[in-house]
């Protein structure tokens, strides 16, 4: 079994507003990501939110057992993958997909061909790349947490990756959502024009 970590717990300053509730095709971006990731490996999906989270929660009106809520999250990205992966503790996990809110742009389809070279690589992290360049989501064995859980704030969960490079297997995709980060209204429009 997988888990998905939709990591939405950021403050969106530059955005204007909650980039959770943003719509793309009539569904919010967190609603979107919940979508694509509904998978037969996938058993359990959780979001992860902070600022703004009671607002966000009210919103969504996800059920209680998807919500992870991160208290530290002004500490960034990294403490919001912790947060998730703590929350794992007790699941039988294989692995973690983690899939970052300003990077909605994805499809199922991508979805399934990352879950099906995770599980006949034999690699340890997993992540589509778009015109050779790395992107989102990306997915980490379940025997990588603790390095996760260890890992340093200023370089995040790119230090596992570095750590453990031929361990790495890349997904080539057309898909250029990979690599769009929604970070601010222009990114938005010009993105959601685009694709």
């Amino acid at each position: 079994m997988l888990a998905a970590l939709i990591l939405a717990a950021g403050e969106s300053r530059r955005m204007g507003s909650a980039k959770a509730l943003l719509l793309y095709n009539n569904r919010t971006f967190v609603e979107h990501l919940l979508d694509v990731t509904k998978h037969p490996r996938i058993g359990v999906q959780r979001v992860v939110l902070g600022a703004q989270a009671d607002h966000i929660r009210e919103r969504l009106g996800l059920p209680p057992g998807l919500i992870v809520e991160n208290p530290d999250w002004q500490q960034g990205q990294l403490s919001s993958i912790q947060a998730g992966i703590r929350s794992l503790r007790d699941l039988p996990t294989d692995g973690a997909l983690l899939c970052l809110v300003d990077h909605p742009l994805i499809s199922a389809e991508l979805v399934r061909t990352l879950v099906e070279a995770f599980d006949t690589s034999g690699k340890r992290i997993v992540l589509p790349s778009y015109l050779g360049k790395r992107g989102h989501p990306v997915i980490f064995a379940s025997g990588l947490y603790e390095e996760l859980l260890a890992a340093p704030a200023n370089e995040g969960a790119r230090a596992v990756v570095w750590q453990h490079g031929k361990e790495v297997f890349e997904v080539p995709t057309e898909e250029q959502g990979v690599v769009l980060n929604l970070n601010d209204p222009d990114a938005f429009k010009h993105a959601v024009g685009e694709i």
